[in-house]
């Protein structure tokens, strides 16, 4: 299926969740937040949260500082 991450084409398997997204991405144990199609998804939902064809995902990373 295609995917439009932060604003570029991706081709993923059907049926992947937010969480196997992370995953993919190399992002997984980091601090992440995701939009999909303008909707805040929590992380608690990530793991329920099904992928379709033609979904717009941000994702941002938490980077600490001082």
């Amino acid at each position: 299926m295609e995917l439009v991450i932060n604003g570029k084409p991706e081709e993923l398997p059907d049926g992947i969740n937010a969480a196997q997204l992370i995953d993919h991405l190399g992002l997984g144990g980091q601090r992440v937040a995701m939009e999909i199609n303008r909707e805040i998804v929590p992380r608690s939902d990530f793991q329920q949260r099904i992928l379709q064809t033609g979904d717009r995902i941000e994702i941002v990373r938490a980077i600490g500082g001082g």
